[in-house]
């Protein structure tokens, strides 16, 4: 099955590591399908296209514009990484999809990035253990209307539902690593928590200690592969989608205090802080203040868990090359990137001030 797959936020972290990572893949099915970036910016655009990338500028909240161009691209798969929480942009891709599934006569697949923090005991998930092939669509839908990120996993997949789209819900963990996209190339926790450090010169925790989720960004953009692969071969509706198509990408987990002491560890060694020692937030508006993260969410970005047990992409074939212990033996490579990268691209944070305000 030939395909022109649509990658949006393609000049952000994940989504660039995507494309990069598929358009260097030795896979047939996937040298076989055309790829395009979704950008917004023209010197996005002008990078991208200058690195050999099939481009598409594109204002993801004009669902006129939107619904043209998926149209006129002949676009039968989107890959959404954009937004995990603006659902316009979302409904606005869905809708593209439906006219182009109509003029075409090709089904249409959609999968969309949502967040882990959504399935957080700290954002009213319940206590305990779930598989991810089990009842995840329904607990998210009798929660819904308690936490922004649920409420658009359920409107993306019951509208992907009745428009005949078969859809997916990818939920990254916290993902680390130097990506391989062209114009973001940094995680967003990691660097942050290094440069607060550095800023501070200490690193610093919360007062009480929690496990997080990893997963480093190849073994990622791994996980959005196989789903692809498996849609390009024609088992896109036989795997698990739609009110069953939860994939947490979910490799290992970690406790925080101990992360944190190797990263100090590994930032005193540079002399970038003055001790290996951690300290503690007196406050969360001094957390916020130091990382730039708001107040409201500030705990939850760094100090959230899920007790989610992965089920449905390892029975993809799903095999994680990173674990704990190669994640703490390169620690310092978190350092190094931000040394050399500064800042990281990402319209992450300015999406959480937006929602802190609403």
């Amino acid at each position: 099955m030939s395909s022109n797959i649509l990658i949006t936020g393609a000049a952000g972290y994940v989504g660039g590591s995507i494309i990069a990572d598929f358009l260097s893949s030795s896979s047939p099915v996937l040298k076989g399908s055309r790829i395009t970036a979704a950008v917004r910016s023209d010197e996005q655009a002008k990078l991208l296209s200058e690195s050999g990338i099939n481009v598409l500028q594109l204002d993801l909240t004009d669902e006129k514009a939107v619904v043209e161009s998926l149209v006129k691209h002949n676009i039968n798969i989107v890959i959404h990484t954009a937004s995990s929480l603006d659902l316009t942009l979302a409904l606005n891709l869905l809708a593209g999809l439906a006219e182009q599934q109509k003029a075409s006569g090709s089904k249409a697949y959609f999968i969309h990035t949502s967040g882990l923090s959504a399935f957080c005991p700290e954002t009213g998930w319940p206590q305990g253990v779930m598989k991810d092939s089990g009842p995840i669509f329904e607990t998210e839908k009798q929660l819904a209307d308690s936490f922004s990120l649920r409420k658009t996993d359920v409107t993306i997949t019951e509208t992907a539902k009745a428009l005949g789209i078969t859809s997916f819900i990818v939920v990254p963990s916290t993902v680390y690593g130097k990506g391989t996209g062209q114009w973001n190339q940094l995680s967003v926790i990691f660097p942050i928590a290094v440069q607060a450090s550095i800023k501070q010169k200490s690193v610093s925790k919360f007062p009480e200690d929690g496990n997080i989720a990893g997963v480093h960004i190849s073994d990622l953009t791994e996980l959005y592969g196989l789903i692809v692969k498996k849609i390009l071969q024609g088992s896109g509706d036989t795997i698990p989608n739609g009110t069953h198509g939860h994939y947490f990408a979910i490799a290992h987990e970690m406790a925080w205090w101990e992360t944190l002491g190797r990263l100090a560890a590994a930032m005193e060694a540079r002399g970038l802080v003055a001790s290996s020692e951690t300290q503690v937030w007196t406050s969360d508006e001094a957390a916020a203040e130091a990382t730039g993260v708001p107040a409201i969410f500030v705990e939850i970005f760094f100090n959230s868990s899920a007790n989610i047990i992965v089920d449905n992409a390892f029975k993809l074939g799903w095999k994680p090359t990173w674990d704990k212990a190669r994640f703490f033996e390169n620690i310092d490579d978190e350092v190094v990137s931000v040394l050399e990268l500064g800042k990281a691209k990402s319209s992450l944070i300015d999406s959480l001030f937006l929602a802190a305000k609403n």
